[in-house]
């Protein structure tokens, strides 16, 4: 007779139920897009493709979900831009304070993102700064900076210098061995960082609600409408997200296996 063990199954079990308690809120917010609602969307009333054939039929929500891709453009565009450069200089250059610089990069991951929200937006208020999309797009390139600097330290660590110095053996110049050599070693790590940060700026909320003024991303306006029942039109473009999210994953999967597959029959 089998004995049966409560270790063997016990981590199994929690991971099954772990995914499901990730999964029913996608499974809701996807099967509620097809809700022919009017009012709330709280309540089934029936089925229709409506809701993803005239996703604009409420410009509110188009407008907060646009605003809410430029903030992540562009935070996106200055904290890679500016995380890059600093992950530069801490990783090959040696300066004064360069571990207290280090050691502060580190804090706004570590702060609570009330703390910050509130700390930034009382900085906007003393410096007389008006707030709107300017002050949301500073605050989540401030908080996102952090994660793009540690995200492409980490890649230039794993580079091997020797590929550099062979490209300066060759006579190429400092400008030439960057772009020729280091930034493409570098990209895949830039890159990575750049989707942390956008992901990240693109469903932030308490930085947002602290630093918005009058503006409405995307993620305010869900938590405003939450209370009659996210309009089925927001659920649309939640869902559309996250199929395009599984799609560029599944691609990059893909392209990844049939390039390793490709270097394999070169080696």
């Amino acid at each position: 007779m089998r004995s049966f063990s409560l270790g063997k199954w016990l981590l199994p079990v929690y991971a099954v139920l772990a995914l499901v308690f990730l999964l029913v809120p996608i499974a809701y917010t996807f099967v509620f897009s097809f809700n022919a609602s009017v009012k709330s969307n709280i309540v089934w009333v029936g089925f229709t493709f409506d809701n993803w054939i005239n996703v604009c039929s409420d410009m509110s929500v188009c407008n907060a979900f646009g605003t809410s891709i430029l903030v992540g453009v562009v935070a996106t565009i200055i904290a890679t831009a500016l995380g890059t450069l600093m992950a530069l200089a801490l990783t090959r250059y040696r300066f004064r304070a360069r571990s207290s610089v280090s050691l502060l990069l580190f804090l706004p991951m570590a702060t609570p993102e009330i703390v910050l929200g509130a700390g930034l937006a009382a900085q906007f208020l003393s410096a007389g700064i008006p707030k709107g999309l300017g002050t949301i797009i500073a605050a989540h390139a401030l908080f996102c900076l952090s994660f793009v600097v540690v995200t492409v330290k980490a890649r230039i660590s794993s580079l091997d210098p020797a590929l550099e110095e062979a490209g300066r053996d060759l006579y190429g110049s400092s400008a030439q061995v960057f772009w020729r050599i280091t930034f493409p070693l570098l990209l895949p790590g830039i890159i990575a960082a750049a989707l942390l940060s956008f992901a990240l700026s693109f469903d932030d909320f308490i930085i947002t609600r602290f630093n918005n003024g009058a503006v409405t991303t995307f993620p305010i306006y869900i938590y405003t409408a939450a209370a009659r029942g996210v309009p089925a039109e927001a659920n649309v473009i939640a869902s559309a997200v996250f199929l395009l999210a599984i799609v560029l994953v599944i691609v990059g999967q893909v392209t990844q296996s049939a390039r390793r597959k490709r270097l394999a029959r070169l080696g």
